[in-house]
């Protein structure tokens, strides 16, 4: 089972966003070579639709949201977890 991590964004705060940014992607890189973030992004608008990442397991994700700078300096308006139990296909 995956886990599905949301990030609405923090109006009042988002124009920091290119401050922490180097920050985010930093411990985004070292946390990833644990293996356990699936997918990361944003949405096409994400002043108005925030993010996602996709981890291998819930406790994975709690993990990432508790030390991520864009929490921790208060980007994320609101944040929520959902576990998420995929069917995979594979082409031919």
């Amino acid at each position: 089972m995956y886990a599905v991590s949301f990030y609405e964004v923090n109006a009042e705060n988002f124009s920091r966003v290119r401050e922490v940014y180097p920050r985010h992607r930093a411990y985004l890189d070292e946390f990833a070579l644990g293996g356990e973030v699936v997918m990361i992004g944003t949405f096409a608008d994400p002043a108005k639709d925030g993010s996602m990442a996709i981890f291998r397991s819930r406790a994975a994700a709690e993990r990432f949201r508790a030390d991520d700078p864009f929490v921790l300096e208060g980007l994320v308006g609101a944040s929520r977890i959902l576990d998420w139990d995929p069917l995979e296909f594979r082409a031919v």
